[in-house]
């Protein structure tokens, strides 16, 4: 009850403070605004594509979001590592087949690092996707971002610099 009192009491209180009081008289000068305000300077860089758009390439073909975003390292490492796991998934297949032809004991262990090479393929996906939003979303952060560690008595202390640009 006491609760619901003040709660009364502020929002009355907040409400009449914003309420212009009976004695005050509207001013009777009129005012011209002849503030002219500048277009906005900062020109701020867009991404080539937009986060969900280089989450979805990055998924159907990993590697296909970061070359849309100009990261040709990043997009070729997933690219590589696509067709590795895709060789590997292809090859433990057609092993397993052949296992499988011939009647050997080793059938299941072959069944499982296919599947293992099929896990490693589907991450490869997700990891791209993900790396692809990410990157779309941190399109106009600095490059020359420096991080130093150094030795300090008792420990090790680490810095950061973001470098600041006003255009």
């Amino acid at each position: 009850m006491r609760g619901l009192f003040g709660l009364t009491v502020a929002t009355v209180t907040t409400v009449a403070a914003w309420m212009p009081a009976s004695a005050q008289e509207p001013d009777t000068v009129a005012t011209v605004d002849t503030v002219v305000t500048a277009a906005d300077t900062l020109a701020f860089a867009r991404a080539p594509t937009s986060p969900m758009g280089a989450l979805w390439r990055s998924l159907l073909v990993p590697g296909w979001g970061q070359a849309k975003l100009n990261r040709k390292l990043t997009g070729a490492l997933f690219v590589v590592w696509e067709g590795v796991t895709l060789g590997m998934s292809i090859k433990t297949s057609h092993e397993l087949a052949y296992l499988r032809r011939t009647g050997s004991t080793s059938v299941s262990s072959k069944k499982q690092e296919r599947q293992d090479w099929l896990v490693l393929l589907a991450f490869n996906h997700l990891f791209s996707a993900i790396e692809g939003y990410v990157s779309s979303h941190l399109w106009d952060f600095p490059e020359d971002l420096e991080v130093t560690a150094a030795p300090v008595p008792g420990g090790v202390g680490a810095g950061v610099r973001i470098p600041f640009r006003l255009q």
